[in-house]
């Protein structure tokens, strides 16, 4: 299963102390070609006015599994019963966390880091609803989006490498909004084949000196000590 960490600062960046871990699970709702967004609101503290899936984190006390979970969070953001399916995404994020008093007087708080699952569901009804949300959902206009409009709409950042594999599983909406592949590295181009007899310096071809032809080695016999020249009789012996 695909794994991504956002660019997001980690904990370190906004505090000193440990993070607190939590666990949250975002539907993506496929039904006829389309896919169920909705808006952050502008009273959201993030990302005001851009586009999610619903979802949220995991109520430790409250939530009986994580179907119960994901089925609880979609209720009450969109109002949509549903069958929860497998997932296909992990990633996680660092936000602050609001339940520190510090980040209500604009200090540097605690961190969470909250480390999430997408799901693929089913709906199993289709009348939205607004109605049964909480004050902490910031969240309006519902939307069943086609597949293939999908990369028109401004996601928050942490849910775009989610929404391209979302996608790279659905080819009939057409290829993902990824970024352009880096072009192919060309190899260096060889060296022109130079003719023989030349030699290539700078720019003129300056033509090579013929061989210079060495002289045949002399026969043995005639480099031994005393050798007689040529034709010449050897000693006692008469012609």
């Amino acid at each position: 299963m695909p794994a991504f960490r956002t660019d997001a600062p980690p904990a370190a960046a906004l505090t000193g102390s440990r993070p607190r871990l939590e666990f949250a699970q975002k539907a993506f709702i496929a039904d006829r070609g389309r896919l169920l967004l909705v808006r952050k609101s502008p009273s959201d503290p993030h990302h005001p006015g851009r586009w999610e899936v619903p979802g949220g984190r995991l109520e430790v006390a409250g939530d009986v599994d994580l179907d119960d979970h994901i089925r609880r969070e979609v209720w009450e953001e969109v109002g949509l019963e549903i069958e929860p399916g497998p997932p296909f995404h992990l990633w996680e994020w660092f936000m602050p966390d609001r339940r520190d008093r510090r980040s209500r007087r604009g200090d540097r708080a605690r961190a969470v880091r909250v480390v999430a699952a997408a799901r693929l569901c089913r709906p199993v009804t289709r009348e939205i609803t607004l109605e049964n949300q909480t004050p902490g959902d910031h969240l309006v206009d519902p939307t069943w989006v086609p597949l293939a409009e999908l990369a028109g709409y401004d996601l928050i950042p942490s849910l775009r490498p989610v929404m391209r594999a979302f996608l790279l599983m659905h080819p009939e909406a057409g290829p993902p909004d990824l970024p352009e592949p880096d072009p192919p590295v060309e190899p260096p181009a060889e060296p022109p084949v130079e003719p023989p007899g030349s030699r290539r310096a700078g720019t003129l071809e300056v033509p090579l000196a013929p061989p210079v032809a060495e002289p045949a080695p002399e026969p043995l016999a005639d480099r031994l000590p005393g050798a007689l020249p040529p034709g010449a009789p050897a000693p006692g012996c008469a012609r």
